[in-house]
């Protein structure tokens, strides 16, 4: 692949900008740390700024830390947080010597005064960064929940530009991609299926999480290898003052979340825990088919910090999940998540800072037959081993620069098909397959004027395919299920088999036009060598995940962006309309009636192609007084072009939903009460029915046309409600609360599947055992919901 003009372009203005300023005057940077007074944990998203100077302040990070620019001393200095009393100290050049800590006391929250948003509130007008959502977890708890179950993905569906394939699927599809293009990560650690239960909930545990970010558009360049979406969860850390503790007991599953000090005040742990009890409600029917069945989940996460001296602070983090999903002793599905991450951050100077990184991140599914004659064990096991480090200089307020690498080790183990006791079946076992992805990458922030800013980056990525592994040669060289194979090549461990390059380039203007109204624009390139193959675009755990290699290359996309920007009434009101143009390259699809699951041939089963996907996102939100919350509207088309696949002529995949609109609604009648509302209407997702049917061998086999997703199921709209009702505060250690809920409140029956069969009798659920004679028989369709009005209560606690 070469370098192509625009990454050109990015490399010489980045050059030129950074040299410029390294060359600028030297000026001094104030450094410290905003905490919590109450339990010292860190404050992210407090302003601080010189007195008289509120315009050019900054903003604290994840870790509470910030760095201003020093002209004149002695000056006073303010840090503000929404809902803590404003602290002023007076800075001296004694001050620089050292980092300095501020402690922020919380004071009584006005019903006036209730904030949505942990974050400044001309943030979205100001910064430089299009498509990016910081979604805080007060605001997800917020949210009414299927089953009393707060969740993260849920509620990022609610959010312009962000859709699901319906209910009952886990996955997200953001501006037009699928759901293996969006990376989710876990404190820095990828997790390949972040869901349980089919995708009814996420696998993490609101309590436990600190922030949730969300980029759909301009992505830093310090991440990369997925085309669509990064949604980047971290774990709270504990405070270093006494053990704190929350959880819940909801309907389906209780949890619980404690923190405090490890050893000393320089050390805190986080741990949380969750489990569904489904199954034990299941053991208490007297209906041997269901009180035998199995259905379960639990996830265990947890977290240490030490703070290693003034300039250094080590992280430790991890977490386990696992599904269970058994029908009487004879079948069963389940799933595992294993991530753990190590992060290092030391204050090399008051300007230069370094960020060091590992983690390991490990997904497993199993489906196991218990049967005499076809019983069978299928394992599939996948893992990815990184590393990261980072530099990043603060010149002054006005400039930042980062640089790094990222290396990656994918390791995809033999699909295994065993057969067990006296099975008829054949075992089976596919090839492993590896990669090693290295990536540098750079970028800076630039203030050219107090109207005018720029942010560009730059990631390049090197890819092989390495051994241990098998290539099959075909005759012709085009891998086809007709195909004669030539020949089988065989590599060692480690051996190279393919190697692919891509330049990413990324850059972002924001001209401000006033200080409540802001114009962005951005464009993005980025690749992604890991890649689903399946026949759902549903996100299931069984889906195969594979590599690219010598048939299948990465996917690449470009993404060009523009925002409007506009605050109303003080900050208490948002609004934005953002456009984009997305075009897909080699981005693959399944052929009619593929099989991906028992193949060692993958790639004579899938095509390659190209696509392209636009739409615009409209969001206006609330975010000061009794009532919060917001109203999103998008619309969508995605497009696919695969030659083999419709007659080569364009068509939507599944998820292609063209219209999408959310509303969410709180609403605090007083210190005990609140109440919450959201509404959700959505295109029916892109099907292909069939148009007539076939007899074979006495039985009517549907006939399906040529042409890929012709038709859509009904339009999708949902209205969920919940109230919660706090104990008074009266000084006591242990405080609780109550929520009441309803999902689906007025009762829609959303589709979640069709299968068009014989139906006898005008009965969908005929029987012949017991509902005598057949004397009528026609084709019908018949649709399956999930769910109709579902209320539920949670009691929540904390001390």
């Amino acid at each position: 692949m070469q370098v192509t003009i625009s990454g050109k372009l990015v490399l010489f203005l980045f050059s030129l900008i950074f040299f410029s300023k390294v060359s600028a005057q030297d000026t001094k940077l104030f450094t410290a740390q905003v905490f919590d007074v109450t339990d010292s944990s860190p404050l992210p998203g407090a302003s601080i700024y010189w007195e008289g100077a509120i315009s050019s302040g900054v903003v604290s990070d994840l870790d509470g830390n910030f760095s201003i620019q020093v002209k004149t001393l002695p000056a006073r200095l303010v840090v503000t947080f929404i809902g803590y009393e404003t602290s002023i100290r007076e800075i001296t050049n004694r001050d620089l010597s050292k980092p300095q800590r501020f402690f922020l006391k919380p004071e009584d929250m006005s019903l006036d005064e209730i904030i949505i948003q942990e974050r400044r509130p001309d943030e979205q007008v100001k910064n430089l960064e299009t498509g990016k959502v910081t979604v805080p977890i007060a605001t997800i708890k917020q949210i009414p929940a299927l089953f009393g179950e707060v969740d993260v993905l849920r509620s990022l569906q609610l959010l312009p530009g962000v859709q699901t394939a319906g209910e009952g699927t886990g996955g997200l599809f953001v501006r037009g991609g699928s759901a293996d293009q969006n990376l989710v990560q876990l404190d820095g650690a990828p997790i390949y299926n972040p869901s349980h239960f089919f995708g009814f909930f996420s696998v993490f545990n609101p309590d436990a999480l600190e922030e949730v970010q969300l980029y759909k558009g301009n992505m830093p360049a310090s991440f990369g290898g997925r085309l669509s979406s990064l949604i980047d969860v971290s774990l709270k850390e504990g405070n270093n003052q006494k053990i704190h503790g929350e959880g819940g007991i909801g309907t389906i599953s209780s949890r619980i979340t404690l923190d405090g000090p490890l050893f000393s005040d320089k050390s805190t742990f986080v741990v949380s825990a969750r489990r569904t009890y489904a199954d034990l409600f299941l053991k208490l029917s007297s209906d041997p088919d269901l009180n035998s069945n199995k259905l379960n989940f639990y996830d265990l996460s947890g977290k240490v910090a030490f703070v290693l001296g003034d300039k250094d602070k080590l992280t430790i983090s991890s977490y386990q999940g696992s599904d269970l999903l058994g029908l009487s002793d004879e079948f069963s599905l389940g799933w595992k998540n294993w991530v753990s991450s190590v992060n290092w951050k030391r204050n090399i100077s008051e300007k230069l800072f370094l960020d060091v990184e590992g983690y390991h991140s490990i997904y497993t599914y199993k489906v196991a037959l218990d049967d005499d004659e076809n019983g069978f064990d299928w394992i599939n096991h996948l893992s990815e081993s990184g590393v990261k480090g980072m530099l990043t200089y603060v010149k002054n307020d006005s400039f930042q620069a980062y640089g790094g690498i990222h290396s990656q080790f994918y390791h995809f183990a033999p699909i295994e098909l065993n057969p067990t006791g006296e099975s008829a079946i054949d075992p089976f076992s596919t090839s492993p397959t590896n990669g090693i992805l290295n990536n540098i990458f750079g970028g800076f922030t630039y203030e050219i004027s107090p109207k005018f800013s720029t942010e560009a980056g730059l990631r390049w990525g090197f890819y092989n395919q390495v051994g241990k592994g098998v290539d099959y040669l075909y005759e012709d060289g085009v891998p086809d299920p007709d195909a004669l194979v030539t020949d089988t090549i065989s590599y060692n461990t480690f051996e190279n088999i393919k190697f692919y390059q891509g330049l990413e380039p990324r850059i972002a203007f924001r001209y401000l036009v006033n200080e409540e109204f802001s114009i962005k624009t951005a464009y993005n390139r980025n690749f992604q060598y890991v890649q689903i193959a399946s026949n759902s675009s549903a996100g299931l755990p069984l889906d195969r995940w594979i590599l690219a290699g010598t048939y299948v290359p990465p996917i690449r996309s470009d993404q060009f962006s523009l925002g409007f920007f506009k605050n109303f009434n003080k900050n208490k009101w948002e609004f934005s309309v953002e456009g984009y143009y997305k075009t897909f390259k080699n981005i693959i699809d399944l052929r009619n009636g593929a099989e991906v699951l028992f193949t060692d041939q993958l790639e004579t089963e899938i095509l390659t192609g190209d696509g392209y996907a636009y739409g615009a996102e409209f969001l206006l939100r609330k975010n000061i007084g009794k009532t919060t919350g917001w109203l999103s509207y998008t619309y969508s088309r995605s497009w696919r072009e695969t030659p083999g696949v419709s007659e080569g002529l364009k068509y939507n995949p599944r998820y292609d939903r063209p219209n999408d609109v959310s509303l969410v609604v709180n609403h605090e009648f007083s210190p005990y009460w609140s109440a919450g509302l959201t509404f959700v209407y959505t295109s029916g997702q892109a099907v292909s029915f069939p148009i007539g049917v076939y007899p074979v061998d006495n039985q009517a086999v549907p006939l399906y046309s040529k042409y890929r997703n012709e038709d859509r199921f009904p339009d999708y709209h949902r209205m969920d409600a919940s109230i919660t009702w706090k104990n008074a505060d009266k000084g006591r250690k242990w405080k609780g609360s109550w929520n009441f809920s309803v999902y689906n409140l007025y009762g829609r029956k959303n589709p979640f599947a069709y299968e068009f069969r014989e139906i006898y009798n005008d009965d969908i659920n005929y029987d012949s055992s017991e509902d005598g004679p057949i004397v009528s028989s026609r084709q019908g369709i018949v649709m399956t919901y999930l769910f109709s009005i579902l209320p539920s209560i949670t009691y929540n606690f904390q001390f």
